[in-house]
């Protein structure tokens, strides 16, 4: 999707569709009252009669019939305008986008940002706007949605200065871009999406933007002692990978910050075999990987001033007469042993060996994302990821950028009592910890495998795909994790520049 900004008169604006921002209150709403006396006062009937009310979430198209050069006029509500935000913003384009997408409309302006002034409102709502017209569509040859969003102009009203406005039209067409071709990687199916593909798909990005890429295949994970990995991977015909992207953005000699994603491309659950019904959906159990990737896109994009390296354990978890099994001891790249009690919390394993290699790099913080446990989605539903560390400091600004960027966190105890539960009779952990604590446990786990280094464990199982469809979250994969990374890692590149 492109984006521009212009100084124009939504009056005089010709466009097949202008945005507005509506409250709760139409005599407060910036350019209601002129809009309204151009179309003869319908909008203040709607608002009469109930059929449009202003409520954050509603959307509503009008056709003007003339009556402007605009063709329509989409009417979004976002609620008491003293009470404005930019997650109000960011969804209510969202809703917007999809009601456009629907009416098969191609470009649009917006005053959606006008509503209130308030720092971040036009960033938000290009955001919106992006992410909510996006699908994916690729495998449809019926019924496929030819006409799509393509643009949308943001009128500036009250000034001519477009320089600062520009500079952030860039940076949010780079990070959406990096949220869609994240989402597209999560939605692929298993058949397409291997470890061999997304490997590919890690180089093309490193050859584009002038990444160091280095892909380790299984000979090399083997002579490493990767013995989690390949535990995990050695049930499927498609062999395991670890993915090493590093940017760097600055040549001053400073540690980069390690993210590490976790990228099973199927689950199976492999000898500890998943129900059938909905393991159609275990395609998105990369969802971290892609928000590596992705992050790692838009960084590079935005030439962000610090240092970055990207570790993806790349796996397929399958039942073969290969597979490990319930019971197996593996060794891990840290030489710490590992009972494997349960082959469907295979997700650790890949991270363990993943974490330790990041140790390589002497990073200054390491962060992974994985879809890790169910345990999480019954915690904490699908409006959240859980957040464990053993660094405030990290936790704190990871919490901030959830706020700052609509993808919030919410932190869980990791205390070491946990630990517990990780204990085995054979080997010095086991991977599984029964039912209880089942988030927690499994981000104690993890914990092994850090050394030292501040470190946080994001679980987006239950954020990284929306079941229904809402406002700037079509049905299907979201992207979580780039927009809070990027937010994040634009606040440490503030302030070594500041």
């Amino acid at each position: 999707m492109k984006f521009s900004v212009q100084a124009g008169n939504p009056l005089t604006c010709d466009t097949p569709a202008l945005i507005i921002g509506c409250g709760a209150e139409p005599a407060t709403t910036p350019f209601f009252d002129v809009v309204d006396e151009a179309l003869g006062g319908v909008l203040a009937r709607m608002y009469e009669s109930k059929e449009f009310s202003g409520k954050p979430g509603t959307v509503k198209v009008i056709h003007t019939l003339g009556a402007l050069p605009a063709q329509r006029i989409v009417l979004v509500g976002v609620g008491d305008l003293k009470e404005v935000t930019t997650e109000k913003i960011r969804r209510g384009a969202g809703g917007a986008a999809q009601a456009l997408v629907a009416a098969k409309i191609v470009s649009a302006a917006s005053l959606l940002h006008g509503v209130a002034p308030m720092a971040g409102l036009l960033e938000a709502s290009l955001e919106g706007f992006s992410l909510g017209s996006h699908r994916y569509d690729r495998y449809k040859t019926k019924d496929r949605q030819e006409v799509m969003l393509k643009e949308v102009t943001a009128l500036l009203t009250g000034t001519d200065d477009k320089e600062l406005p520009a500079n952030s039209v860039a940076t949010v067409e780079s990070v959406c871009n990096a949220v869609r071709m994240s989402r597209d990687l999560v939605a692929a199916p298993g058949n397409l999406a291997t470890p061999a593909y997304l490997a590919e798909q890690a180089g093309e990005i490193a050859g584009r933007l002038g990444m160091e890429c280095t892909i380790l295949d299984h000979p090399e994970l083997a002579r490493l002692g990767m013995g989690a990995l390949l535990a995990v991977g050695q049930g499927s015909r498609h062999p395991p990978r670890l993915v090493v992207l590093e940017y760097k953005g600055i040549n001053d000699g400073s540690p980069p910050i390690a993210l590490v994603g976790k990228g099973i491309t199927f689950d199976s659950g492999g000898i500890s075999l998943k129900p059938g019904a909905g393991m159609e959906l275990m395609k998105q159990d990369m969802a971290g990987a892609a928000a590596v990737l992705g992050t790692m896109q838009a960084v590079a994009a935005l030439k962000l001033p610090l240092n970055l390296v990207g570790v993806i354990p790349l796996a397929e978890n399958m039942p073969d007469g290969n597979a490990c099994k319930p019971g197996d001891v593996v060794t891990t790249l840290s030489g710490q042993t590992v009972e494997i009690n349960n082959t469907d919390a295979e997700g650790r394993l890949i991270l363990c060996d993943a974490l330790q290699y990041a140790q390589r790099f002497q990073p200054s913080a390491i962060i992974d994302l994985a879809t890790l446990t169910g345990a999480c989605v019954v915690a904490l539903g699908h409006n959240a990821t859980g957040a464990m560390g053993n660094d405030g400091e990290l936790l704190a600004a990871l919490l901030r950028a959830g706020e700052s960027s609509g993808e919030r966190l919410w932190e869980l105890p990791l205390w070491e009592e946990y630990g517990d539960l990780m204990k085995s009779d054979i080997a010095d952990l086991k991977n599984s910890g029964g039912p209880h604590a089942g988030t927690i446990s499994a981000g104690w786990f993890l914990k092994q495998f850090v050394g030292t280094h501040k470190w946080v464990h994001l679980d987006i199982a239950g954020t990284a795909w929306e079941d229904k469809g809402r406002h700037y979250l079509p049905k299907g994969a979201t992207g979580v994790g780039v927009r809070l990374l990027v937010k994040y890692l634009q606040g440490i590149a503030g302030e070594r520049m500041g």
